[in-house]
């Protein structure tokens, strides 16, 4: 198999990944063909989803303004943390859906990283009194 054709067998191998999460996640399968192509034109998205796919853990070598997909995660999983209380929102926790809101994250921030950058510097999700 030359290169060529291990690279189409990868990407078909991500392409399958990400609809298969969507799926998990309660997402329909539009909305992870929709997410695919926004990751295909995203070489570092693509390459940090490569890695995640062998190793099951972000590579963390792509960044946008600093930021890393595991930087985003962890964001997101603290600002969540307030829902836990709420039962019908613990779905939000499922690890597919979590890994599929930073990579749509990520993207997002490719193209406008500034409200994302200052979402993270203010929400904490803690109950912090003032």
């Amino acid at each position: 198999m030359d290169k060529k054709e291990q690279l189409e067998k990868a990407l078909v191998l991500l392409h399958d990944f990400v609809c298969t999460l969507s799926e998990q996640a309660g997402e329909s399968r539009e909305y992870g063909e929709q997410l695919w192509e926004r990751i295909r034109r995203s070489e570092g998205v693509l390459q940090e989803l490569a890695y995640y796919y062998d190793n099951n853990r972000f590579l963390c070598q792509y960044q946008v303004e600093g930021y890393t997909l595991a930087d985003i995660l962890i964001w997101q999983v603290d600002h969540f943390k307030l829902y836990m209380d709420r039962p019908d929102d613990m779905n939000r926790y499922r690890q597919q859906r979590l890994l599929l809101a930073a990579l749509d994250t990520m993207l997002r921030m490719e193209e406008d990283p500034e409200p994302y950058i200052e979402k993270m510097r203010a929400e904490t999700g803690q109950d912090i009194l003032k």
